[in-house]
């Protein structure tokens, strides 16, 4: 809980600064939040996971971008070039390196036959190029207002995200299930050798 506090932050002074101030200064309370995110974590000696790069590297480029020019359309298209970053990685990883990055990370936590890896990855990268082209949709077609996009930014996609993953949890029980009920042993079988070298002996 306290690391999903903590990747929040730059997002929550964001959303803050915004209903206070207007996108400019709201864009410049994310830059430094992201900048001292980075910074804490190098002082306190953590791991700094790639997407805490990535996060960093992208509110750097679009951020920057939107104070240098005066423009919000840079950090409108942030979210999505942040989510459709996320695919293609999940997408290339798959294609091109032949490596299922969410297996790659739950694959000591879970077991399941590789088809269904795939399908677990394939669906978290058609999850973020979704959400990237709904905060398109949201950003520019006319029909929302700025502050309605903010909303959208700060809980409309941290919702369609926490529904994404009830789902995949309830996707994903079944598989556990399965693996706890393949380790439990049958009722009346013949105990396994190692099962039986590990009981005590009865005395003579």
């Amino acid at each position: 809980m306290k690391k999903f506090l903590f990747d929040l932050f730059p997002l929550i002074l964001f959303f803050l600064a915004y209903k206070f101030a207007d996108i400019y200064v709201a864009t410049s309370v994310a830059i430094i939040a992201g900048i001292a995110q980075f910074a804490w974590l190098k002082i306190r000696g953590k791991a700094i996971e790639a997407t805490h790069w990535i996060n960093l590297t992208v509110i750097l480029l679009f951020g920057g971008a939107t104070l240098f020019f005066h423009n919000d359309a840079f950090i409108k298209w942030k979210p999505t070039v942040l989510y459709w970053v996320f695919g293609a990685i999940l997408l290339g990883g798959r294609l091109i390196f032949r490596r299922n990055l969410i297996r790659h990370v739950l694959g000591t936590q879970i077991e399941m036959p590789p088809e269904v890896w795939d399908r677990l990855n394939l669906s978290w990268a058609g999850f973020f190029v979704v959400s990237g082209a709904l905060n398109l949709y949201v950003a520019f077609s006319g029909h929302y207002t700025e502050a309605q996009w903010v909303n959208f930014k700060v809980f409309g996609l941290m919702a369609l995200l926490l529904v994404f993953v009830v789902i995949q949890s309830i996707w994903l029980s079944r598989y556990m299930k399965e693996e706890i009920a393949q380790a439990q042993p049958v009722p009346g079988s013949a105990p396994s050798p190692s099962s039986a070298a590990a009981e005590p002996k009865e005395s003579r």
